[in-house]
């Protein structure tokens, strides 16, 4: 009869050698995080650094799932001519913790696996070199393998979560509006046409059998929707066949749009903006700290301390005449004249900001022609304005606009014929004719937010595939 001793240690032997042939799989992040030390783990990731001395080697891997790499130790027996900068790798071995207090781990590799091979002296970045943004733009392909480009695809993703988690923790529902519409919502005619590729003797007419856009904003879809729930969001790409090479401007980029019903205040819009606003960001700041960090030293130096300070306060709220008078009261000579019923710029956008403290600042009550059909119209104002707002932030300008949208089937109506556009939006009628409601929207630009909490000046470098004019690598 086989005695306990003997069971118990024959069992212990199994369950070691059973770890040692099925080493659990873990992402980087999981293993810095120090819940597996002692286990046999396998990680796979890319070379970040490589070292190699008498007796032993040193590798520093990521996957992507952290800024931190994790410190591999092996012994020199196990060095590989491919085991170069960039290379990609699999590496099996026990989590330890590590004598340097710079990292809290590190893996002692019993096998490393070359799964793919890169060539350091070909490779568009070098090992230990600080690459600015503006080089790392020049390889779209290659660029989220840099630390920078890495942290801000962790930021994008995990601002998407929080802006998401907002709406549904507030009772919004999501509503997917489509990409392909035949409106023109801003009516400033920057679309692009939907065709398909006609081959030779093909009938060239239609597909949709009218003209078909790329969309320029859901708020027209959120509208419809919201004639039947009380409060709708959605968030995906929108298009502008915009001619420009700005900074802040993009020919692909993402909207976070809302729509709420029985609203009839502009103070019931702005608070829904600075309260998503405000949750992202805590969110970003948060979950992100590290790669955030990064930005706000290496890119932005300073700009965290600006980030903090917008969070601390209310952001203030002043009529479109309020800022045209700022602008008249200013000792700077603009480029763009200040007059009543001028489009505000970005000179002046930036010098409102300034004013009223270098903090985010709403601007309301824009003159009525200046906005698009579906603008309500204030006509309670001495002056011909709209219910109209936009969010002005430092450093971007223009981060959102909304309105109250116009429920009055008559001023509706007339202002339609008056553009030429009745037939059109007969359908856009049908909603006031039938169970209308006082409701507004906005819409925010998600790379121009990212711009904005990162301290990002290029609009191109918070985006993985820019799109402008001229461009559309890949």
């Amino acid at each position: 009869m086989l005695s306990f001793a003997f069971l118990r240690s024959r069992s212990i032997f199994c369950i070691r050698h059973y770890c040692k042939k099925t080493p659990t799989k873990l992402r980087i992040s999981e293993a810095l995080s120090g819940s597996k030390f002692g286990a046999n783990i396998k990680v796979q990731g890319w070379v970040r650094s490589v070292r190699s001395q008498k007796k032993n080697l040193f590798l520093h891997v990521n996957d992507g799932s952290s800024l931190q790499s994790l410190q591999i130790i092996a012994s020199s027996d196990l060095n590989n001519p491919l085991l170069t900068f960039g290379c990609a790798v699999e590496v099996t071995g026990f989590l330890k913790p590590s004598p340097h207090q710079k990292q809290p781990v590190e893996l002692e590799a019993d096998r490393i696996r070359v799964v793919g091979e890169c060539d350091p002296v070909d490779f568009p970045f070098k090992i230990k070199e600080r690459h600015g943004v503006d080089y790392i733009r020049q390889f779209p392909h290659l660029r989220c393998r840099t630390n920078v480009f890495g942290s801000l695809l962790r930021v994008r993703s995990e601002a998407t979560a929080a802006i998401h988690s907002y709406f549904q923790e507030n009772g919004y529902t999501q509503i997917h509006t489509p990409v392909i519409t035949s409106n023109d919502c801003e009516g400033a005619g920057e679309l692009f046409q939907v065709e398909p590729q006609i081959s030779e003797g093909d009938a060239n007419e239609n597909f949709f059998s009218v003209p078909a856009f790329l969309t320029v904003s859901g708020q027209l879809h959120l509208e419809i929707m919201s004639g039947a729930f009380s409060e709708v969001y959605t968030f995906g790409p929108t298009f502008r066949a915009e001619n420009s090479q700005s900074r802040r401007h993009l020919a692909e980029f993402y909207m976070v749009e809302a729509e709420l019903s029985f609203t009839q205040s502009i103070e019931d819009l702005t608070e829904v903006v600075e309260d998503v606003f405000r949750s992202a960001t805590e969110r970003v700041l948060t979950q992100c700290a590290e790669d955030v960090a990064l930005f706000h030293k290496h890119v932005s130096p300073g700009h965290r301390d600006s980030v903090d300070d917008w969070l601390r306060k209310k952001f203030p709220i002043i009529t479109y005449s309020e800022a045209v008078n700022i602008l008249n009261r200013s000792t700077q000579n603009f480029v763009f004249p200040t007059k009543w019923g001028c489009d505000l710029q970005k000179e002046h956008e930036k010098y409102l900001v300034k004013h009223c403290g270098n903090i985010p600042v709403f601007v309301t009550d824009y003159p009525y022609e200046l906005k698009p059909f579906y603008a309500r119209d204030n006509q309670d104002h001495p002056e011909h304005t709209a219910a109209a707002v936009d969010l002005l932030v430092p450093g971007v300008g223009e981060l959102c606009g909304g309105s109250l949208r116009e429920e009055r089937l008559d001023l509706l109506k007339a202002r339609l014929e008056v553009a030429g556009l009745e037939d059109v939006y007969s359908w856009y009628l049908d909603l006031r004719r039938f169970g209308s409601i006082p409701h507004g929207g906005f819409g925010l630009g998600f790379e121009r937010y990212l711009q904005c909490v990162l301290g990002v000046d290029n609009i191109k470098d918070v985006i993985p595939f820019p799109r402008f004019s001229h461009s559309c690598l890949l």
